[in-house]
């Protein structure tokens, strides 16, 4: 997992057409990309903060009963 402190001191705007680490991110291999993804959701929205929102449903059906 990336381990990295934020300088939220640093603010930075860039045209995202003449970005120049598009090439950077198509070398990286799919895991590496996905666990930037994460890394950068937990930053925005805190570690467990939509996970915590969610909750699995579980519903249990009778075929005979349907018929």
């Amino acid at each position: 997992m990336i381990e990295e402190k934020i300088d939220r001191n640093v603010f930075e705007v860039i045209n995202l057409h003449e970005a120049d680490d598009k090439f950077d991110w198509l070398n990286r291999s799919t895991a590496e990309r996905l666990e930037a993804i994460e890394f950068m959701r937990k930053v925005m929205f805190g570690h467990d903060r939509v996970s915590a929102r969610l909750q699995r449903v579980l519903e249990i059906v009778d075929l005979k009963s349907l018929r």
